[in-house]
């Protein structure tokens, strides 16, 4: 760990709530700012990501989005009757974080940030966003991972499609156990679509997938899935939609299965959404899952609990101050559904374009296949995730600085943007890396380029499969 001054603050934000949030001041200042996001409903400020960021040699900050440290990051028990306290983990307690930790940068080092950077995943992209729609003025460049921009919906989708898998003594009911079933055949019948069979399913949203295949041939067995199960399963691959066919919100992606275990697999559903339907959106302790009913979309989408949702479309002001957005999200995360960013980026793309603004000027869009929440790829798959991303840190990669070995603006979304501010060089493509043993870099893998939406990257034919050489970014059509 570089040598560095730490320090920290709690601010009474509102008469009935207040924040904390840490600072590192490396004694190598690169002249630069950098905040970082959380995970979840927070609590706690992101130590980990800190230490990251500082040992590029930025001056780093960051919150915990609010005092609330018992919630923990799924639990929201302390959001109840506590409106302030929300606003902070929605909102605020980021955006002072920022202005204060500037103040300080400044007090120590005699001199502003020439710079202003952000990086988080999950909750953390979505402080990105929200921070570059309330306060344009607050960061050159963003990298958004895995936004949870859609808080009103997604939290209820987190426990919708729980739901599908529940209860577990129902026919309809898919045991742990088959997860890997599923995972296997999903990959037998996608992997080949995409042109090359190498374990790695490049746009699982073109996949033409046939769950029947794995229908019980009249016994029933450890290997199949009966009418009922397959009933299931095609819900949780398909999008949420309610009455008068209104679309709530995308489904869990094909190639996410190895990520279900937490999100579909346990006895109740999510936290995240019961949780915060009890707490942030008023039903009370006393409210039970069995207790769900569609009209509670509605009052979640009236409420907007603390401003969260990040949905103002028409981000020009960001832009014009020069700002740079770099979204990444991975296709198998299994938390927050991959097609959210597709929808987000078309939302912006509807909003902007017809008033003369193209989105590639200040805002580029990735999908990493294999990936699963913020990191990580089934083992199975060994696919080269790792571009430097935000949260790594909380999936047993806290040792890790950067992508090791490649510390620079090809393979690192961090350094890419820097450079798309500072040199403008905007990024067409990343690198990801995947090493052979994912907690101890050291000997690659495999690599390959991660293309911007919608191109997808073709094998050119020729050439190691492993090389990031031989493949090349194009149209799907």
């Amino acid at each position: 760990m570089s040598e560095s001054c730490v320090t920290s603050a709690s601010v009474q934000s509102t008469e009935n709530s207040t924040y904390s949030f840490g600072v590192f001041l490396p004694k190598e200042w690169n002249g630069r700012f950098l905040a970082v996001g959380n995970g979840g409903f927070a609590g706690s400020v992101s130590w980990a990501d800190m230490k990251d960021g500082m040992d590029y040699g930025f001056a780093v900050v960051s919150t915990d989005a609010g005092t609330h440290m018992g919630g923990m990051m799924c639990g929201a028990h302390w959001a109840e009757g506590a409106p302030e306290k929300v606003t902070d983990w929605g909102w605020r307690a980021l955006h002072q974080t920022v202005v204060y930790g500037k103040q300080i940068v400044k007090a120590y080092y005699g001199a502003d940030p020439k710079f202003s950077y952000y990086r988080g995943c999950s909750t953390g992209g979505r402080q990105g966003f929200r921070e570059a729609q309330l306060f344009p003025e607050d960061f050159d460049g963003i990298v958004a991972g895995a936004p949870a921009w859609w808080t009103t919906h997604l939290q209820l989708a987190n426990m919708k499609v729980g739901l599908y898998n529940l209860p577990v003594d129902a026919p309809n009911h898919i045991p742990n156990e088959l997860f890997p079933i599923i995972q296997a055949e999903v990959m037998k019948q996608c992997d080949p679509q995409d042109g090359l069979k190498d374990n790695i399913i490049s746009d699982p949203s073109t996949c033409k997938f046939r769950a029947e295949t794995l229908l019980c041939g009249g016994t029933v067995t450890t290997n199949c899935l009966t009418p009922e199960q397959i009933d299931t399963l095609n819900h949780i691959y398909s999008p949420w939609v309610e009455a008068n066919q209104t679309f709530v919100f995308p489904p869990l992606a094909m190639s996410s299965e190895f990520q279900w275990p937490m999100a579909i697999g346990e006895p109740e559903p999510s936290s995240m959404g019961t949780e915060y339907v009890k707490y942030m959106l008023g039903k009370g302790p006393s409210w039970r899952w069995q207790d769900w009913e569609p009209s509670i979309i509605a009052l979640s989408d009236e409420m907007n609990p603390g401003n969260a949702n990040a949905d103002d479309f028409d981000m020009r002001p960001f832009k014009e101050r020069g700002g740079k957005l770099l979204h990444y999200h991975g296709w198998s995360d299994g938390s927050i559904p991959a097609g959210s960013s597709e929808y987000l980026y078309k939302q912006i793309e509807q909003t902007l374009k017809p008033k003369g603004v193209e989105l590639d000027d200040f805002y580029k869009f990735f999908y990493v296949p294999g990936m699963g929440h913020c990191g990580e790829s089934a083992p199975e798959t060994h696919a080269p995730w790792n571009i430097g991303a935000g949260g790594v840190a909380m999936s047993g990669m806290a040792s890790v600085h950067s992508v090791p070995g490649f510390v620079d603006a090809d393979h690192d979304v961090l350094l890419a943007v820097m450079r798309w501010v500072e040199n403008g060089t905007a990024p067409t493509q990343m690198i990801g890396t995947a090493w052979k043993d994912e907690q101890k870099p050291g000997e690659v893998y495999q690599q390959r380029p991660l293309c911007m939406y919608p191109e997808v990257a073709k094998y050119r034919g020729t050439g190691d499969v492993k090389s990031p050489e031989s493949w090349e970014c194009k149209g799907l059509y």
